[in-house]
């Protein structure tokens, strides 16, 4: 295996998560898929907002932003526009991403712009205390929600999928090698790829809905789901209630930043031919 070492910023260590934390086992699954396909470090930008989830780009050496609450996907379509030959990657997490930052996402997918983005899904509010997300289950606990969250929760991949994304997937903290796999996956597909990680918050989500600490939260995540190849085997029933896991969605378009640059190129051919015809005509008329 490669020294994937080599991807920190190792004086940056140790990092500041807590104890039991998914969310270093999902950069790490992302360090391995960039590693597994070979790509330089200097032809990787890496993007995210603000959150526990959205500190990993403190860690990792590659040119990498660390932008304002929900507007991480902004700052990478500009940078995907301006350079389109880059690996351009999101790091977010549930809040960021699918709150604050849900327009964005929606639109990024619509325009299939070439953005991988990995959302870290811990189901809550992790660096600000603990409020209830767009992805806190029905019913369970938060700072906010002291007597139960009653509102429903998005399914991201769902909602990635109806707007637009060309690839999405989705793994845990439990399953990682699964989630190396669909990182790898996402950072080949040309268009808006999603890949949501399922990540273990001990600290809030944990203590307040009384699942337990990391090792009893990965347990409630691998029990709480099921592969999308094996829930077609076991039928509704067996599969009612739990979250499928897999590559969801693979149907490649062309990419946003490349019909961009075709636009502008058959813009600029027909510019061109006008300015041959009018200046043609004025040196004939003398």
């Amino acid at each position: 295996m490669s020294d994937i070492l080599r991807y920190f910023r190792q004086d940056m260590l140790p990092h500041i998560w807590c104890p039991g934390c998914g969310h270093g086992t999902v950069t790490g699954a992302l360090v391995r898929a960039i590693d597994k396909l070979g790509l330089s470090k200097n032809k990787v930008c890496i993007v995210s907002g603000i959150g526990c989830s959205s500190r990993a780009v403190g860690y990792l050496d590659f040119d990498t932003v660390h932008t304002t609450h929900g507007r991480a996907i902004a700052f990478a379509t500009g940078i995907k526009l301006a350079r389109p030959e880059l690996t351009v990657i999101v790091m977010t997490g549930d809040g960021d991403c699918a709150a604050i930052g849900g327009n964005h996402f929606i639109h990024a997918a619509r325009r299939n712009i070439g953005i991988t983005t990995i959302v870290m899904n811990n189901n809550i509010y992790g660096m600000t205390s603990g409020q209830y997300s767009p992805m806190t289950p029905k019913g369970m606990y938060g700072t906010t929600a002291p007597y139960g969250n009653v509102e429903r929760s998005f399914d991201l991949c769902e909602l990635a999928k109806a707007s637009g994304a060309t690839y999405v997937g989705r793994a845990t903290s439990y399953h990682v090698p699964l989630l190396i796999d669909l990182i790898h996956s996402a950072l080949q597909n040309k268009g808006f790829s999603v890949v949501e990680a399922i990540s273990q918050c001990p600290t809030y989500m944990g203590r307040k809905n009384k699942i337990g600490g990391a090792v009893e939260m990965l347990e409630w995540i691998k029990d709480g789901t099921v592969n999308v190849k094996a829930a077609a085997a076991l039928g509704s029933e067996k599969t009612k209630g739990k979250i499928l896991i897999g590559e969801l969605h693979n149907a490649p378009e062309s990419e946003y930043t490349a019909d961009y640059d075709e636009l502008i190129d058959r813009v600029q051919r027909k510019y061109d031919k006008f300015q041959g015809g009018l200046y043609g005509c004025a040196s004939n008329s003398d």
